[in-house]
């Protein structure tokens, strides 16, 4: 079922998004060499908690954290410890927060120190397939033109889409129908319609597509050990243009 907000519903959810976009925007000024996720976490729960919303992830089906916190060849759902991130290494933070019952959810890939080429790459590519996705969710567009744009930007720079996960609309739920695929082919699935508002989150890795879940039950990892990049904003369909929720 495809469920359309209302344009009352998307102002409150724009509040939201304002919130998860400025934790990222912080979060991302803190991750750097000797930080470690458990700092993160409990910075983001306090900024969350302070702004009149609640973290979305904390206690959801057990989540046992505020954010996710996935390093390196950590694809999605990571929770947050006390390592501490070296030079090099690239981690993915993804932040759902619960205001005036809706919600928003988005996710970004930050460096901490220097990294290499690869990396650097694999992150700019996954932030370009987000910019390509989000411009196909327009009214009157299919699904899986959101799906095609991702996976042709991730396979032209020679990097796989991750097949196991998808992105999902959002609104009074974390979790709403439909699920967004991040490949496929054009013309294919539900029409786009305005007020429908999706959670687009191309997640893309440097070595094969395939991952693997630890015995957590929720770290995700790719099944290579190669790098993996996330990307995440929640986007409202308007007559016009798309909205994204979560930017700043």
């Amino acid at each position: 079922m495809i469920i359309i907000k209302t344009p009352e519903e998307i102002a409150i959810m724009r509040e939201a998004g304002l919130i998860v976009a400025k934790v990222l925007e912080l979060i991302e000024k803190r991750v750097k060499p000797g930080v470690t996720g458990v700092q993160i976490d409990r910075f983001a729960e306090r900024f969350i908690r302070s702004a009149g919303a609640s973290p979305a992830f904390k206690g959801y089906r057990g989540f046992p954290a505020s954010i996710c916190f996935s390093i390196n060849e950590g694809v999605v759902h990571g929770i947050p410890s006390a390592k501490r991130l070296k030079e090099g290494d690239i981690v993915s933070v993804d932040v759902g927060v619960e205001y005036k019952g809706y919600y928003a959810d988005a996710a970004a890939t930050f460096a901490a120190g220097e990294i290499d080429e690869e990396a650097r790459r694999l992150m700019e590519t996954t932030k370009t397939c987000l910019e390509a996705g989000i411009a196909q969710a327009r009214v009157g567009n299919y699904l899986g033109d959101i799906g095609s744009a991702i996976q042709s930007v991730a396979e032209s720079a020679g990097f796989s889409v991750v097949r196991d996960l998808v992105g999902h609309g959002i609104g009074r739920a974390m979790h709403e129908d439909p699920q967004i695929p991040n490949y496929g082919r054009p013309k294919r699935g539900p029409r786009l319609e305005p007020g429908m508002v999706l959670a687009i989150e191309p997640m893309i890795n440097a070595g094969v597509a395939e991952v693997t879940t630890l015995d957590d039950h929720w770290t995700v990892l790719t099944a290579d050990g190669g790098l993996s990049a996330h990307f995440e904003h929640s986007v409202a369909l308007t007559e016009r243009t798309p909205l994204v929720l979560t930017s700043v």
